[in-house]
């Protein structure tokens, strides 16, 4: 069985975010940056699917060579092989178009994604992913079992649980609950350094999308302290100061 788990780096959740003086990207200068949370767990759920299965497991990766230190943490972790298309990923159909390219012409069983990354938490990759390829996609799954040619996922929603099965080839976005992440073990980073990275050009593709202008939320302000007899002036602030928070 083939897998395919999309993967993308995303800055460390201790980092201190910037963006350069005209406000137009991201300052990605001294930021530590890890594989996206989310990406982590699908590829933590396509090696035990491996384990018990059988077959094999490849990342891809939307970036520039400043991403292949984290691909290769995940062939640390695990994957067998990994794909780098070389090209930044800062639009979600651009994103899903030139994996889908891929994908189509190496017949995987089961594509694989986070549910989102935490930096632009669009939530798009999965469901677009799908649509491209005309597979089935399943979003924000917590839980993912194979048997024969059928799959069963489960996704939390309001008020309960649902259950849906799927015939493979298709496409999953993992939430939490899924797997718990691997850490890589010394044998597995030493293997990693030998593992195939192929790195392909994109395909000629337009971005839909772009983000016009980046900004830090307002500092928050200093704590009023309010009699609690004076009712009045709660009502007042809460009209002419909390409206505008």
């Amino acid at each position: 069985m083939k897998f395919l788990v999309c993967i993308t780096q995303v800055p460390d959740t201790t980092t201190k975010i910037t963006f350069t003086p005209d406000k137009k990207a991201f300052n990605a200068a001294g930021v530590q940056f890890i594989i996206n949370p989310y990406d982590e767990i699908a590829l933590t759920r396509a090696l035990e699917l491996k384990e018990a299965l059988g077959g094999t497991v490849t990342v891809i990766n939307v970036g520039s060579a400043s991403t292949e230190a984290n691909i290769r943490k995940a062939l640390a972790i695990g994957a067998d092989d990994a794909i780098r298309i070389n090209a930044e990923a800062n639009d979600a159909y651009y994103v899903a178009f030139q994996i889908s390219e891929v994908a189509k012409k190496n017949g995987y069983d089961v594509i694989m994604t986070g549910k989102e990354s935490i930096d632009f938490n669009g939530g798009q990759v999965p469901t677009m992913l799908g649509e491209l390829m005309g597979l089935p996609s399943v979003s924000v799954a917590t839980k993912l079992d194979i048997n024969g040619t059928t799959a069963t996922l489960e996704r939390e929603i309001d008020g309960g649980k649902e259950v849906v099965e799927s015939k493979l080839p298709f496409v999953a976005g993992a939430q939490k609950g899924m797997a718990e992440p691997r850490i890589p073990n010394m044998r597995g980073i030493m293997t990693a350094r030998t593992k195939p990275l192929t790195v392909v050009e994109p395909v000629a593709c337009d971005m839909l999308s772009g983000s016009a202008i980046f900004d830090l939320p307002a500092a928050k302000g200093d704590c009023k302290m309010i009699n609690p007899n004076n009712v009045a002036e709660l009502v007042n602030l809460l009209h002419t100061e909390a409206k505008a928070i």
